[in-house]
């Protein structure tokens, strides 16, 4: 048992996630959850009063979504260990929150025993990955060169939903010329000439999912 608590920071859109997190939590001495956030801009608030040790992080949220709150924490200074939980493991959610910081990446899935000692590992500065996790990251890490980056298949999404460059660059807080910059490299990597057909591209080799299309 440590000396004192590890003290965790539950953040999720659904308060039925929340709630079993914090009755598991709640029911060891070893753990003391401080405060829940429903989505990423309120988890930044919140870690920035609370500075829990670990916090638990969900991806897909509506005001500011998972990644952009580890990013955020990162630029704040906030030293709280992010430990991703989530119900995906495609290549472009994984690899978008280990770049940004996430000192873990599980599933939802996961047991309690496991869910548990990876809090702990967490708390300590120990990355933590679930099979998939670590597998796609393999994956990635010995794939050729025209791989698209966490940041360029960003772009892509935001050009499949429609975005304009200048749209894409404020969403993503980068200049215009920066996403210009970007989608030649995309249509290089990919081998097209335009926008339309690098969305094409990208549904077919499965770097985009149609769910996240209007």
């Amino acid at each position: 048992m440590p000396d004192t608590p590890i003290r965790i920071l539950i953040v999720d859109d659904h308060p039925v996630v929340r709630d079993g997190f914090r009755g598991m939590f709640a029911a060891d001495s070893d753990f003391e959850v401080l405060g829940e956030a429903a989505d990423g801009a309120e988890a930044v608030e919140r870690a920035r009063t609370l500075r829990p040790d670990v916090i638990l992080m969900d991806l897909r949220m509506p005001t500011m979504d998972g990644v952009s709150a580890i990013r955020e924490l990162g630029r704040l200074g906030v030293p709280s260990k992010v430990l991703v939980l989530t119900t995906f493991d495609t290549d472009k959610d994984v690899r978008p929150a280990i770049e940004a910081g996430a000192t873990g990446y599980l599933l939802k899935d996961t047991g309690r025993d496991e869910l548990i000692r990876a809090v702990r590992a967490a708390a300590r500065g120990e990355t933590i990955l679930s099979p998939s996790v670590a597998t796609r990251l393999v994956s990635q890490v010995r794939a050729p060169a025209d791989t698209l980056s966490a940041r360029e298949i960003e772009i892509l999404e935001l050009i499949a939903r429609g975005a304009t460059n200048r749209e894409a660059a404020k969403r993503l807080f980068i200049s215009e010329a920066t996403v210009k910059t970007h989608l030649l490299h995309i249509y290089t990597k990919l081998g097209v000439n335009d926008r339309a057909a690098a969305v094409a591209t990208g549904f077919r080799r499965g770097l985009l999912d149609v769910n996240d299309t209007p």
